[in-house]
């Protein structure tokens, strides 16, 4: 069995089938770069991350984009309250954005659009949709005609009249429509650009579908964000590339589940966050990366600092296992082996399964005691398998134990530690005991 996963489009599961054999264009809605990113925003992070690991581990070739929103509201108050430009604020929170996600072990996204280098695309494509009668102008503000879509709640699955009664939307007597979302905002605030409607700057719902057409041309294979992106930004950006391009921009649609902290929605406004920035070293980052992958990740939770301790004892378990099982193959001369292809296959078919991570933690339990077993034992061909297994699988996944193979030096001083033990010369185990401990080898 092939790859399924979840399409939010289709509201089920479904066979992983790209446009082009062999090839994924996948885009990520990134971060608004206002402020540090809170743990709550680091799950889509690692959960993308992991999954292009595995599409790569399947042998596609993976293109991933995910933009930056470096002009917006938020920026706009920030750089009011900070007194400083809107670009300055825009580059030093996207800076802290790449550390966080440096600190929680994920790569770098192949193409990191910004908003603001596609003006003038923006700008074009806002006068087609007035063109064509999807859009129109009040005095200086453009908006989205809704009613001209349809299919217009295909992603959260409700009907226009649903939507319109159970959205929080503020009075605005130029919309004709209370549903109607803006395309073009006209200002004299912040940062504006000029356009045949006036001086303003881009909606947010636009910035995305025209950034993100015009790295794939309509052949996005998997578009994804958070749950909270679900409607109205990704269901006003089906909106839109429906009325120009005739088609809902993705062929599947994927949503992260929100984390909620000890219980409570996390919201920087009100101070209730974690920030990843806080975070004291990259072991943390690993054990909060741990935390935030093996939650199915459709399902919103629970941040607690129980949670994460759990997790911190796993990690130090399995380092633990890792660590002597690399330096037990060391002191042999042994390398490490291929991996265990039947373990492999398990791996895979749990990862089918619409990332089901919560199997492969419990595989990965398994192997963790399997190698302690063949430690134990001294069988030195399973250690070398079970090791090269674990290494592969937490390859995909993104983890990292931080474990080194030992230097020379630490090498031999590591053989006769060993060798005073079994000699019982304790005094000198003391002593190469101490030296070690000092390395982070014991």
């Amino acid at each position: 069995m092939g790859l399924r996963i979840y399409n939010s489009l289709s509201n089920q599961i479904e066979e992983f089938e790209p446009i082009h054999k062999g090839k994924v264009n996948m885009y990520v809605c990134g971060p608004t770069v206002y402020n540090h990113i809170h743990i709550g925003n680091a799950r889509p992070v690692v959960f993308y991350d992991m999954v292009r690991n595995y599409l790569k581990y399947l042998g596609y070739e993976v293109c991933f984009a995910s933009n930056i929103t470096d002009i917006d509201d938020k920026i706009i108050n920030q750089a009011i309250k900070e007194k400083k430009p809107e670009k300055e604020i825009a580059e030093f929170y996207e800076k802290s954005y790449f550390e966080s996600v440096k600190t929680l072990g994920s790569q770098k996204p192949d193409f990191i659009p910004h908003a603001t280098e596609y003006i003038d695309e923006m700008i074009s494509f806002i006068e087609e949709l007035i063109e064509k009668d999807y859009a129109y102008v009040v005095e200086g503000d453009v908006f989205f005609r809704v009613n001209k879509i349809p299919n217009y709640g295909c992603l959260s699955n409700q009907i226009s009249d649903e939507l319109e009664q159970g959205a929080r939307i503020s009075v605005n007597t130029k919309k004709e429509n209370p549903l109607d979302f803006t395309l073009w905002k006209k200002t004299d605030v912040g940062i504006k650009w000029k356009s045949p409607f006036g001086e303003g700057r881009p909606g947010w719902h636009t910035e995305c579908v025209v950034m993100n057409h015009k790295l794939f041309q309509g052949e996005i294979d998997i578009h994804g964000g958070g749950m909270d992106l679900k409607f109205p930004h990704h269901e006003n950006e089906i909106a839109q590339s429906e009325a120009l391009f005739h088609n809902s921009l993705a062929k599947y649609w994927t949503h992260v589940g929100r984390l909620e902290l000890e219980g409570q929605k996390m919201s920087k406004s009100k101070g209730n966050v974690i920030y990843v920035k806080d975070l004291e070293n990259t072991i943390t980052g690993m054990i909060l990366r741990m935390v935030l992958l093996f939650t199915p990740y459709r399902n919103n939770f629970s941040y607690t600092n129980e949670l994460f301790e759990q997790y911190e004892k796993i990690f130090v378990k399995w380092q633990r296992a890792y660590k002597q099982g690399l330096y037990e193959l060391q002191l042999i001369g042994i390398k490490v082996n291929l991996p265990n292809p039947q373990l492999m296959h398990e791996f895979e078919e749990y990862m089918n399964q619409d990332f089901n991570v919560q199997n492969v933690m419990m595989l990965i339990e398994k192997i963790t005691k399997d190698l302690n077993v063949s430690i134990r034992s001294k069988n030195c061909d399973a250690i070398a398998v079970n090791l090269s297994t674990m290494q592969k699988i937490l390859e995909v996944l993104g983890i990292n134990l931080f474990v080194h193979p030992m230097s020379k030096e630490q090498l031999e001083v590591y053989r006769k530690w060993n060798q005073a033990r079994n000699d019982k010369d304790f005094a000198a185990a003391d002593g190469y005991r101490i030296q070690l401990n000092e390395w982070g080898i014991l």
